[in-house]
């Protein structure tokens, strides 16, 4: 008896040492996926320390500066799209490496330009690779989490944005005395070279690798991320009917399915808005922004610090939160903060007031609305985009949605200084405050909770024809045979 005790003792030690040893697997593969995100932020945020020494020895006017930040998000908005082929044929890690080289080669030509036309070319190429990381990583990140820690996860990659963007705004603190902007950007060759090598380790997609027909490898993949045999033939059961049920590419699905054709319009909104926000062109502009505000150089410098150091710390807290709480809270507290903080910052600015009072207010609004913003508006688009598309449309959707992402980033990058001048410093922040009011109602009307729901179960209820903010809830069948959300049995009832 107490043999056989033992060995039930020993074998659920077991199972628990296997399950832990996958959820750590899963965790180290999605890190690596997410050091994509470091690269991203690292290299959308080195540009606000050294624009103004780019500047300087290049001969480059605001209208030039405005060009040479902005060619970065081009060039990820169509990199977004690249990465579509990419990701179908060589799967989310071979797009994670293409990422990586091209980020090489951008880097490079940056830190060595010797003319603004080679600068801009230089940014272009980064921003092609950030536009398949963009694409990529999250998706992958996706693909290869439980449901019950793919918010948390997915978020986890917006974080390391932030501490990208705060790493380069500390080295850009540290470089500005001497002007260096050349090692400002020549020395993210060093966290380039570890991303490809990290990413050479990883595992292809266990979903990626079931759509190209190698049920086997996905097999042993889905084993080493789930700990069992059993979790991993169920899970890819699941897997292999979605596919099984979806036929033709995302293009299809987009014209026969009205479910679809809802997720990728919300898709797109959601990304849109995320820019339209402000969140970036803040970060890219805001040491010139402070210097406006008549602060010194250095000063701006450091206060940009502050604001990426508050967008990560803010970043770190929506991760706690994004599994417990949900995603529709988050973003809807996430926009209500973002709103009142911009309109009283553009009052603020209005009214003039000077000295120590105006110093304070201006960098606490700042916070504020930095705060508010990376609690939801910045890591819940990149994680709902990925849950709300079905399989097979999954890659075209998210591509789409990246793409306007950037397209938006790029529009008002290469805008915001230009049109500063002509609505005022006060105006342009008003106008963000509309648009993070916009962003609040469309999160009330249509946006779905999908806390605790995994991307199969998601996919049936939008397959159900259900109104899509309720995409996220457990379905059941009426009387007629007609599908409709159980959190509105109460009210059919």
């Amino acid at each position: 008896m107490a043999r056989e005790e033992g060995t039930e003792s020993h074998k659920t030690g077991s199972l628990q040492e296997k399950k832990e040893h996958a959820r750590h697997n899963a965790f180290l593969f999605a890190g690596a996926a997410g050091l994509a995100g470091l690269m991203f932020g690292l290299d959308t945020g080195v540009i606000a320390g050294a624009l103004k020494f780019i500047g300087l020895d290049l001969g480059a006017n605001e209208r030039t500066q405005e060009w040479i930040v902005s060619s970065l998000m081009l060039g990820a908005a169509f990199g977004s799209l690249l990465a579509i082929p990419v990701a179908k044929y060589r799967g989310r890690r071979g797009a994670m490496l293409y990422a990586g080289f091209l980020f090489l080669i951008g880097t490079g030509l940056c830190a060595l330009a010797q003319s603004v036309a080679m600068m801009i070319a230089g940014r272009v190429v980064l921003g092609v690779a950030v536009g398949f990381a963009s694409f990529s990583a999250p998706l992958y990140i996706a693909e290869i989490t439980e449901k019950k820690a793919r918010g948390k996860m997915i978020s986890l990659y917006q974080l390391v944005i932030t501490g990208g963007m705060l790493l380069a705004m500390f080295s850009d603190s540290l470089l500005a005395y001497g002007g260096h902007w050349r090692w400002m950007l020549g020395i993210l060759a060093v966290p380039t070279v570890i991303f490809i090598l990290a990413t050479l380790n990883v595992p292809y997609s266990p979903r990626w690798l079931v759509s190209r027909g190698r049920r086997k490898e996905a097999s042993h993949v889905l084993q080493r991320l789930r700990g069992t045999r059993d979790a991993a033939e169920a899970e890819l059961a699941r897997i292999e009917k979605n596919i099984r049920r979806e036929q033709g590419n995302g293009f299809t699905l987009l014209k026969k399915s009205r479910g679809f054709r809802k997720t990728f319009a919300l898709g797109i909104t959601l990304q849109m808005f995320q820019q339209l926000a402000g969140i970036n062109i803040l970060l890219y502009y805001a040491p010139h922004l402070l210097e406006h505000l008549h602060f010194s150089s250095s000063a701006a410098i450091w206060c940009t610090t502050l604001l990426g150091f508050a967008n990560m710390a803010a970043t770190g807290v929506a991760i706690l939160l994004i599994d417990r709480w949900g995603r529709r809270p988050l973003l809807l507290l996430s926009t209500a903060v973002s709103t009142v903080s911009l309109c009283i910052f553009g009052l603020v600015l209005f009214m003039k007031i000077d000295g120590m009072a105006g110093s304070i207010a201006i960098i606490g609004l700042l916070v504020v609305f930095i705060l508010g913003f990376a609690t939801g508006e910045g890591p819940v688009p990149w994680t709902m985009c990925t849950e709300i598309q079905p399989l097979k449309g999954r890659g075209l959707a998210i591509a789409c949605s990246t793409f306007a992402n950037w397209i938006t980033n790029w529009l008002i990058s290469n805008v915001f200084l230009s049109l500063m001048a002509v609505l005022g410093d006060y105006g342009i922040f008003w106008l963000l405050a509309v648009f993070n009011a916009m962003f609040f109602v469309i999160t009330l009307l249509f946006v779905p909770e999908t806390k605790g729901c995994s991307l199969e179960e998601i996919e049936e209820r939008l397959n159900s024809d259900v109104r899509l903010r309720d995409i996220g809830q457990p379905v059941s069948r009426d009387a007629d045979g007609k599908d409709f959300p159980a959190g509105a049995a109460a009210e059919r009832g």
